[in-house]
């Protein structure tokens, strides 16, 4: 008996041991597999980023800066061709700060109820009705503007109601989730002691959520506005559809115009791969990246420095 017994303490460490080895190249693999995930990604995005860039830097060959960026007299089917995209341009960075301007103050009011005001029960109601609109497509949206919105805005100020207002009404929709969410995640995050020590202090519920709690919150609802504008800039079918696609400058809100992606939409399939109108819809599409990474940028930039403060 005690002969087994000394065999049994001199197999348990060599049991250990493999076991240990075991767990360690399971370790290692999963590593190397989280590693190659990662640089993979990262060559995807970058080959993205190189094709669609070297693709639309061979525009200049046809085109000058000068004319893409400055000129507003877009028409590549003319026996002159002319490609001046500053109108879409102009458009796209319009149609997204008015709707911005439109959703934050109603995204804001419905995280602040959601986060400090609604009793339980009714949050638990509320959020997931909010996040349901994040799944109903872009052309379902843009079926309601085209038939409700465009006709409505058409009675009220004349017109056939095409524009950039339309537009905007419908990407503050749509965008409009995405802000509250975040927002209300990042108010109910904040430190209970914040609004412990304002009551104590005698403020009011409406001075401690003005004052005191939305400036504590104030890097994650700039990132929820950011990431809001950025979905905002790259909608395109619900924007197709409302906005009457005309290649020129908006004179009013109620003026037909085209921005950036509904541009790439509709002469994509007109042009061939290699030509000066292909190559130019290829550097839309590559402002489009810029001003995307730059607000992802800017995201980042603005959240060290709030972790910094």
């Amino acid at each position: 008996m005690q002969k087994s017994m000394q065999m049994d303490a001199a197999v348990q460490p060599d049991a250990l041991d493999r076991w240990t080895r075991r767990q360690k190249w399971k370790d290692d693999a999963m590593r190397w597999v989280f590693v190659g995930s990662s640089v993979l990604v990262t060559l995807i995005i970058f080959s993205i980023i190189g094709f669609v860039g070297y693709q639309g830097s061979l525009t200049f060959r046809d085109v000058s800066p000068a004319e893409f960026f400055f000129s507003t007299d877009w028409s590549p089917s003319s026996e002159q061709p002319r490609y001046g995209a500053l109108a879409f341009l102009y458009s796209t960075l319009l149609l997204t700060l008015l709707s911005v301007v439109l959703a934050v103050p109603l995204a804001l009011s419905g995280a602040v109820f959601m986060a400090k005001i609604a009793p339980k029960w009714m949050r638990e109601i509320l959020r997931p009705a909010a996040d349901l609109f994040v799944g109903i497509p872009s052309v379902v949206y843009g079926l309601i503007g085209l038939t409700i919105i465009v006709p409505a805005l058409g009675r009220w100020f004349g017109g056939i109601g095409y524009g950039i207002l339309p537009a905007a009404i419908i990407l503050a929709v749509m965008i409009l989730p995405t802000i509250m969410s975040i927002s209300e995640d990042t108010l109910r995050a904040l430190p209970k002691r914040l609004e412990e020590a304002s009551m104590a202090l005698g403020a009011t519920r409406w001075q401690t959520i003005w004052r005191v709690l939305l400036p504590a919150a104030r890097s994650g609802i700039m990132t929820a506005i950011i990431l809001g504008m950025g979905r905002a800039i790259g909608e395109t079918m619900a924007v197709f559809m409302v906005i009457g696609n005309s290649p020129k400058i908006p004179s009013s809100l109620l003026d037909s115009t085209t921005v950036l992606t509904t541009a790439i939409v509709k002469d994509m399939a007109n042009t061939f791969y290699g030509t000066a109108w292909n190559n130019a819809l290829y550097l839309m599409a590559l402002l489009l990246l810029v001003i995307s990474l730059s607000l992802i940028l800017g995201i980042r930039m603005f959240a060290k420095r709030s972790e910094l403060k």
